[in-house]
């Protein structure tokens, strides 16, 4: 286990806001690592200072001298006319059947390979530049914000790519299912401060809300036992016989500290529009088809969502979701049929073209206000403005100083003032923090109008889709299942496609002949006729029933622990309890990585 990286002491500053204050954490080369924190925070900018294109103010980033960095960069990397092929090549000088067995791991053959890149999606691209990293052989990836734009089947490749991927990892992200899926540590940037979790995200956030909550029970008890000891202390201080048992309650008093809990930064709160709830459908579509003049997208789409329904519109990138929403919101004509809405139907229009062109000169203030429905006081818009964080002299700042998820939060106070019964929402996710994610959810959730909504977030899709719309092979058709239906059907889809690649066609690259070890020389032909190990499924099987055994023991010691910890009311003995709990759960996570690999050879097996 060899430490690749070192921040020691980093400090970093804009103006009067500290984004890294004395901050220190070790990146060793076996961790994949989710990095979090509000937006703001600094994580971009640790980045940048890790890659060398920032300086920090303070301390030192130190590197192990074999340490290989993979960036994913989020410019345009390509040069005019070149196809994926040709950009593989030159950006890592190896030669083409080398590229074409790692563009394979990412479903790259074909014209997706052979033509022009500037032609594909941007998903597509995104793997373009993933199989270009991988060519580097790194030892250490940083990647920043890899599933913003990303359709759900490139998000899931990602992660196929990343669990097989024996390096470092360093993964800033806002989506909580990505990082589950990926990351075995978390590490957070808060209030200047690094601090390293051995554990996924959703334990990391778990043992935050336990240790709060702890901290706080501990100070609770610590101002009950003060009030006692100062009410005891003023009665009998001035009496001779109690003098001395006064004395000796202030000293204890003294003693007695709370524990610092540090304030949270404010935390979006957000309410839906109130609307009256309608029955029916809200909007129909018959016989049409969508497109541009030069081109047709998706014909002979019929198509019903009733009032009340969340609808998630889903498809790869470049299938049409976008276009699909464009024309029925009447921002594109349809190229044939009929696109209707439901009588009285207010809609209310979120896309990333709508905050691109906000008046760049109007304040925050002047956009709510013209905004806000008639007769919406003073008040309500300061409320709704505060509850999207645009808080005191922020209010007034003008729109194009504003940064982009500013605008987006803007944009979505905009509909919240407004009578809106119908939400158009695309991507509303991008540029908010898991916070205000999860305060949008909530508002959406609670709210009795109609949502049609894409989104690449699928814990965000998981809660609020009613029913899904998949725009796929130029059709768009209500797809008869919900979100975790449609998840395991692309999930499916994909593995079999691997198998298929990896077992079934000789001729196709194979997922272990596209890793950085077996791509990296050796004779080609050869790798591929040697003969696949032999599994021992009773072998395996024999392993996993002792895993778990394993598994057991330390769940039932880790809930042991935390029981103890609920009830201690002592600040060095929680601490310690912390730390028994916070290695137990890592422990316990390690053997439950080992099941689910055994669980994948079993699985395997199977289909030999």
């Amino acid at each position: 286990m060899s430490v690749l990286m070192q921040i020691r002491n980093a400090t970093k500053r804009f103006g009067e806001q500290v984004l890294l204050d004395n901050a220190e954490v070790t990146i060793t080369g076996d961790v994949k690592v989710g990095f979090v924190g509000r937006n703001g925070a600094g994580k971009s900018t640790l980045l940048r200072c890790l890659l060398g294109e920032e300086e920090l103010d303070g301390g030192e980033v130190v590197h192990h001298p074999r340490l290989s960095v993979g960036y994913l960069r989020q410019h345009d990397p390509f040069v005019p006319g070149e196809s994926a092929l040709e950009f593989l090549m030159r950006d890592s000088n190896q030669p083409d059947w080398k590229c074409g067995e790692v563009a394979g791991q990412f479903e790259l053959k074909g014209a997706y390979l052979e033509g022009p890149v500037s032609k594909l999606s941007g998903g597509w691209q995104t793997r373009v530049k993933l199989a270009a990293l991988l060519l580097h052989e790194p030892n250490l990836l940083l990647l920043d914000e890899p599933t913003n734009f990303l359709d759900l089947r490139t998000q899931i490749l990602l992660e196929h790519f990343l669990r097989g991927f024996r390096e470092a990892a360093l993964i800033v992200s806002h989506d909580r299912a990505f990082l589950a899926a990926t990351c075995t540590h978390t590490l957070e940037l808060a209030h200047g401060k690094l601090t390293m979790y051995p554990g996924k995200i959703d334990s990391f956030l778990e043992y935050q809300r336990e240790r709060r909550e702890h901290d706080e029970r501990s100070n609770a008890a610590v101002l009950a036992k003060r009030k006692q000891l100062e009410e005891f202390i003023a009665k009998n201080k001035a009496r001779a016989s109690t003098a001395t048992r006064a004395r000796s309650k202030s000293k204890m008093l003294e003693r007695l500290e709370t524990i610092d809990i540090e304030a949270d930064a404010p935390t979006a709160s957000i309410k839906a529009p109130e609307v009256e709830q309608r029955k029916g459908p809200a909007l129909r579509c018959k016989d049409v088809s969508i497109g541009y003049p030069d081109r047709t997208i998706a014909t002979e789409i019929g198509l019903e969502i009733d009032h009340g329904q969340r609808a998630a519109i889903v498809g790869d990138n470049g299938q049409g979701k976008t276009t699909f929403l464009r024309t029925i919101v009447e921002s594109l004509e349809p190229i044939a049929g009929e696109v209707k809405w439901g009588f009285g139907c207010n809609i209310g229009v979120y896309a990333q073209h709508v905050y691109t062109t906000l008046p760049d000169k109007h304040s925050v203030m002047d956009f709510l206000e013209d905004r806000a429905r008639p007769g919406t006081k003073t008040q309500q818009i300061l409320d709704v403005a505060a509850a999207l964080l645009f808080r005191g002299e922020h209010v007034k700042k003008k729109i194009g100083v504003l940064s982009g998820g500013e605008r987006a939060r803007l944009c979505l106070a905009g509909l919240l003032l407004g009578d809106y019964n119908v939400l158009i929402l695309d991507e509303p996710g991008n540029h908010l923090d898991v916070e205000t994610v999860e305060a949008l959810a909530d508002a959406l959730c609670a709210y009795k109008g109609t949502v049609i909504f894409t989104s690449h977030d699928r814990h965000f899709m998981k809660r609020i889709a009613t029913c899904i719309v998949e725009v796929r092979d130029g059709r768009v058709v209500n797809y008869r299942g919900d979100y975790e239906a449609y998840l395991y059907a692309v999930n499916k889809e994909i593995d079999d496609g691997e198998r298929a690649a990896g077992r079934g066609n000789s001729a196709a690259p194979s997922k272990k002949a596209a890793s950085p070890v077996s791509a990296s020389g050796g004779n080609k032909l050869a790798a591929k006729a040697a003969p696949e190990p032999v599994i021992d499924e009773r072998k395996l099987r024999k392993e996993m029933s002792a895993i778990e055994r394993v598994i057991a023991r330390l769940d039932s010691e880790k809930k042991a622990i935390d029981a103890k910890l609920q009830t201690c009311t002592d600040a060095k003995e929680a601490m310690k309890l912390h730390e028994e709990l916070q290695l137990k759960t890592a422990e316990l996570a390690r053997e439950e990585e080992r099941w689910l690999a055994v669980q994948q050879q079993l699985g395997d097996a199977a289909w030999e």
